[in-house]
Parts: C-alpha cells; structure tokens; sequence
C-alpha cells in the first residue's frame, strides 16, 4: 500500500509533471492528495470532506462511486481487456457505443470515431476536415476558426484551436491556418449600449468579413462550444448562433460542435446543440459519456463527410489515421453502462428539476460585493469576482485575486475552479437540493472570507498599491 501523508506529497513532488499548475508554486505546496470519493464528495488523505463543485473536471456526472460503472468495467475485464479497431477488426462494446449515441444526437450523424480524450476528438476532427476538402479537390479551403476564450485542447492542432493566451505562450501556438474571432462574452465585450442581440450581429458580421477577407475558399471550418467552459462558463448572447450558422453556410465552412463539457444533460438538454438550435457537421464528445470512469471521447460526423472520406480512402488506399486505445473495450463498455444509467434513471429530468435552484443561488451571489457577473445555464455556472462591480472594472491580474477565492473555498470544503477571476462550478449531475444549498453556502463564506483578506491587504499596503474593493 502507498504510503500517506507528508511522504507521498514529497514523492509526488519529486516524480509527478503536474498539468495546468504552477510548477514553482507546487514545488512550495505539493498537492492536495485525493484518496477517496462517495456520491458528490472526495476525500483527501487526512480524511478531510469535500464537495467537488467542478465534477472533476467536468466530467463525474454519476459521482464518484457508481457501482455499476465499477462492475461494467470489470465485466468487460474478464471477457476482453483490450482490442483495437483497426483493420477491419471491432468489438461488441465499441458497436454498441457507437449505435447508441446515433440513435441519441438529435441532428443526423453518419458515423462515430473513438478517441481518449477531448483533445483527440478535435484533433481527429481537423484532420478529417483537411482530408475531406482534399477529397472534394480543395486543396487550399483548409484554414479552421475559433473563437478568442475558446478551450478545444491542448494538443497542437487542438491547442491551436483554443484561444486562451496561457495555452500558447512558449509552447510556439497558434501554428498556421488557425484564426480566432471574437468572444461572445455580452458582459465583458458588448459596446455601451449594444443589446444582446445587436452584439450577436455584430459578431456575426465580423466572422462574415473575416472569412471574406481570407478568401472562402481558403477557409475550411468553425469550431465552437455551445457553452464556452474553461473559458469562463460564457453563455453566448441571444441569437448567436442563428446569426452564426447564417454567415457559415453562406460561404461553405462546415460547423464543429464541441459537446464534450456540455454534452449528456449538462446544460438541461441531452446536448447542448438542442438548447441553442445548432445543426453541426461534426460534433466532438467526451468527459460524460464515461461520467469519467475511464478516457473516451468520440468524433461524430455527417453522411456528407463519411462519403467523401470512403471516396478519398478508397482512391489512396487507406484512411490512416487511429490511436491504440481507440474504442478501448473497458472504456465503450463503461460508457455504454454509463448512457444506461442517463436512461433509466431520468437524470436528464433530475437536471431539469434542479437547475433552477442551482441557477437561483448562483445568482444571489450577485449581491455579493465582490461579484460583478453571475452566469450559467442547467447545472454549469460561473461568479466573476471585480474591484469596482458599476464599472465592471477587474482586479489587477498580479492580485490573483481568483487564486485566492478557490484556496478559501477548499479550506472551506468546496473544490471549484479559478478561470482568471471566474469561478466555476459544475458539480457531478447527481447532485440534490440539500447539496446545492451547502455548495452555495460554502462558496458564500469563502467570497466572504475573501473581500475580508483583500480588504485586509488594502488597508496594510499603500493607498495606490492595492486599490480597495468597491461596496455594492
């Protein structure tokens, strides 16, 4: 048995690349060691409680104890711990997989690709855009759009695609033919004045001179999530995607739905797609299809596409691209239990039922001083912490003052997460109302707890080193 305690953070310390940290920092701290978890709650290795208010990463919709998921996996350990896809070789976990999640897309999808993450799903869908106009004798229509705060990945295609500055830096991204427009952030981005439906035109007007401005026939997709996640939980403004789809199928440029956070009842629809009247081409999936039990995703695509990628790998005599672990048999096995359990339990009518009490206290935490935006949709919702809530002013990035926010909603029990000065919160979709109301309650002495330290911080340092925080 692993040892606990100060010996294993020092191990940790000494042999783990964290991803998405700061290295020095960790090198101070060591991790928080996560040792145990049962419905909406993990344990760390002192045998503290929390609630993890982010599903993980987004992604434990069941929780962190479903039985079922266990005994799929095991099952299917017994009979066949491992095959591959390639060749013309399959399994009857990945076939059934793949028919379930057909018959379960409300736009009309042709065939499913498996990959092990979200990342791969998207890197697979640029690669199948490149091979399809290739196909079809458009060598040059291969540029692909995304959107500024977007997050598709961090592999070099996907990395590329995701437009947040700390996914580029250092790391030499965006690489060629990888362009981002405008955020569709109404609170942060709109002009004065502008309603909701004007900033969407505007945005919409934008993509239109972009793609003009390029040259059509250079430009090959547009990839989007209907709810922009680890960009802040931004909900697009009313009629995005109207107006979106409008300019995209005016010049030819195929829309990539990236579900894999919002996908499987999330945001109070089985995909986000519905909510928001979005009829993709391609459609990337992941995090919740195996409540993240296991790495799977998948890359979803039209009948147009799959045509064309027959013809295409039929002239050259292969369709070359897989991964090992493609429709890995445990992992089909336990997201295929796991879409059972979506079914037989009406979860989705269990996130219809408490999302308005999720979404009610999220945003009474606007009243909050320090909370310049309340935000979300279903059971997916972010807090925007400001200096000066009227002006919609931030904090000055140095403060961290988000950082500060999610180590005091950890002590006080709550696992959230830090997007710049948004907190997130996704909590697994198992979740109840007594739950809800502590997960609230735990966020609200933490907010507290942080206008008090920077309030704190103001008083002990300069008048204009740290500006004091404006009163509601």
């Amino acid at each position: 048995m692993i040892p606990l305690g100060n010996s294993l953070t020092r191990r940790d310390i000494a042999s783990v690349l964290h991803p998405y940290t700061n290295l020095r920092d960790h090198q101070k701290k060591g991790p928080l060691i996560i040792t145990r978890g049962r419905g909406v709650h993990v344990y760390d290795d002192d045998g503290k409680e929390y609630i993890e208010g982010l599903a993980g990463l987004w992604c434990a919709s069941l929780g962190f104890s479903e039985p079922r998921l266990t005994e799929a996996a095991q099952r299917q350990m017994a009979i066949l711990p491992y095959y591959h896809v390639f060749t013309h070789k399959s399994h009857e976990p990945s076939i059934e997989l793949a028919e379930r999640l057909l018959k379960l897309l409300p736009a009309p999808m042709s065939k499913v690709f498996f990959n092990c993450s979200g990342s791969e799903a998207n890197d697979t869908a640029i690669k199948i855009i490149w091979y399809y106009n290739n196909a079809l004798g458009r060598p040059k229509k291969k540029k692909i759009l995304s959107r500024l705060r977007a997050y598709h990945g961090v592999t070099v295609a996907a990395g590329s695609l995701t437009g947040l500055p700390n996914n580029h830096r250092d790391f030499d991204l965006p690489i060629a033919n990888f362009l981002h427009v405008g955020c569709p952030h109404y609170y942060r981005f709109a002009r004065i004045g502008e309603s909701e439906e004007d900033f969407a035109s505007r945005l919409a007007s934008e993509l239109d001179q972009l793609i003009v401005n390029e040259g059509a026939d250079t430009v090959a997709a547009f990839f989007a999530e209907p709810v922009m996640g680890a960009g802040g939980v931004l909900v697009p403004p009313k009629g995005y995607f109207d107006k979106i789809q409008k300019v995209l199928r005016k010049h030819d440029v195929l829309l990539v739905a990236d579900e894999v956070i919002c996908g499987f009842g999330r945001v109070g629809t089985m995909f986000a797609i519905e909510t928001y009247g979005m009829q993709p081409d391609i459609i990337t999936l992941g995090k919740q299809m195996s409540s993240g039990y296991l790495p799977i995703s998948a890359t979803i695509i039209s009948n147009p596409i799959f045509e064309a990628l027959v013809a295409e790998s039929d002239k050259i005599g292969l369709f070359a691209h897989g991964f090992t672990h493609s429709g890995h048999p445990v992992a089909a096995a336990v997201a295929v239990e796991t879409l059972k359990i979506y079914e037989e339990r009406h979860i989705l009518d269990h996130v219809r039922a408490i999302a308005p009490h999720f979404q009610d206290r999220l945003r009474g935490l606007y009243s909050h001083p320090l909370i310049g935006e309340a935000r979300g949709v279903g059971l997916l919702g972010a807090l925007e912490l400001v200096r000066d809530k009227p002006n919609k002013e931030p904090f000055d990035p140095a403060l961290k003052v988000g950082d500060l926010a999610f180590e005091l909603a950890q002590e006080e029990g709550l696992i959230v997460r830090a997007i710049g000065d948004s907190l997130a919160v996704c909590p697994p979709l198992i979740i109840n109302d007594a739950e809800i109301d502590e997960l609230f309650n735990r966020l609200s002495r933490a907010l507290d707890r942080t206008h008090v330290e920077l309030r704190r911080r103001a008083t002990d340092a300069e008048p204009t080193a740290v500006p004091r925080i404006a009163r509601a």
